[in-house]
């Protein structure tokens, strides 16, 4: 296992401070801040794999170890464990302090966990783009996501959402009672036109594939996931518990396997006469460029054999660079807050067909439709 180096962690704090969760998470950004100035808490992320040595790893870690110590005092900063306060002079004393009494455990969890989020409110995101191969295959699809964690987005057809738009009010789908319902700002670049968002997305199968499935019955697994929530966001904590609770009663397979060299075996799982639609959301960037072009070459090897279309929410040099170079809309310019990118990708004839879709907020609240 590599490490990072000090300063490469110290960049990605910063990085994150000033510009991932600058303007969604006060209380992450304030800590990031700090902590790329600390060589003490940066250097417990030498404990990850060089690629899992994120700001959101350190964080995670350390709000599963305080989610043990609810009555500690930093818990008042944390929303998600019953705090109220804004990150104040206190924040990062109280902070750093907490983490070096328990940093033994924190590196612990560095070295043995990565970042898995279920972000639900993604799915929102997913569902014109799922619906739209959905479409053109004609059918029902089989849906299979390559890092799925715990497999939430696999409920994709049986939440309820509401999309706001400026030019026709708001676009309703999905089934009107499903206990996890999903709210996105729907936004046109110039020239765009809004896309048709179908009532219902019919699907024929599901399945994840990830190299650590999380099972949710088990209960520290959950509770990491829950970990992974940033805790001034209870929002997006009520849709993880709610979507959870759903899935219990029809969860989908999951399988342990690496995302390029298991991608064949667990497809053929979903027969062939369906339609596949493989979902990536926020997964690629932990796979370098050669391991990014061997998922697409295996992609492409099963189009060969079966109808198949990608469907990518990701950064865009993680994903739809390789496709679709040399597109500067999609990259964040000087000073531009980072955002994901919404993709579908399909094969005919050994070729690839790539559309960039939308410019989305990484965690499902709104997105910007391009096409």
């Amino acid at each position: 296992m590599a490490a990072a180096t000090l300063e490469e962690i110290r960049r990605r704090l910063r990085w994150f401070a000033d510009e991932h969760a600058a303007t969604i998470s006060p209380l992450y950004s304030h800590l990031a801040g700090y902590a790329a100035d600390d060589d003490e808490i940066a250097g417990l992320l030498t404990a990850a794999d060089s690629t899992a040595a994120d700001a959101t790893l350190l964080f995670a870690a350390v709000a599963r170890v305080l989610q043990a110590e609810p009555f500690h005092e930093l818990t008042i900063y944390y929303p998600s464990l019953g705090g109220s306060y804004g990150p104040d002079g206190g924040t990062w004393p109280l902070f750093r302090t907490f983490v070096l009494e328990h940093a033994d455990r924190i590196r612990e969890l560095i070295a043995t966990r990565v970042t898995q989020t279920n972000e639900v409110r993604r799915a929102a995101l997913l569902y014109p783009a799922v619906s739209i191969a959905a479409k053109q295959a004609g059918k029902p699809v089989g849906l299979l996501e390559v890092g799925t964690s715990a497999g939430l987005l696999l409920g994709i057809d049986t939440f309820a959402y509401r999309y706001q738009t400026e030019q026709a009010g708001q676009l309703a789908a999905g089934p009107a009672r499903s206990p996890v319902g999903l709210h996105c700002a729907l936004a046109l670049a110039p020239g765009a036109t809004l896309p048709s968002i179908p009532r219902r997305l019919a699907t024929a199968a599901k399945i994840g594939l990830d190299n650590r499935p999380v099972d949710l019955a088990d209960e520290e697994q959950y509770a990491w996931l829950e970990a992974c929530i940033w805790p001034d966001q209870p929002e997006r904590l009520r849709l993880f518990g709610a979507a959870a609770l759903a899935q219990r009663k029809s969860p989908p397979e999951l399988v342990a396997g690496d995302a390029v060299t298991d991608l064949p075996t667990v497809a053929a799982r979903v027969p062939a006469e369906v339609p596949l639609v493989v979902v990536t959301s926020n997964v690629l960037w932990l796979l370098d460029e050669d391991r990014r072009r061997a998922f697409l070459s295996a992609l492409a090897a099963l189009a060969a054999d079966r109808p198949l279309w990608w469907v990518s929410h990701e950064g865009y040099r993680a994903a739809l660079e390789l496709l679709l170079p040399d597109r500067a809309d999609l990259r964040p310019g000087t000073g531009e807050q980072t955002f994901g990118v919404l993709g579908l990708v399909r094969w005919s004839d050994g070729k690839s067909d790539a559309t960039a879709l939308a410019r989305t907020a990484w965690h499902g609240e709104r997105m910007e439709w391009l096409t």
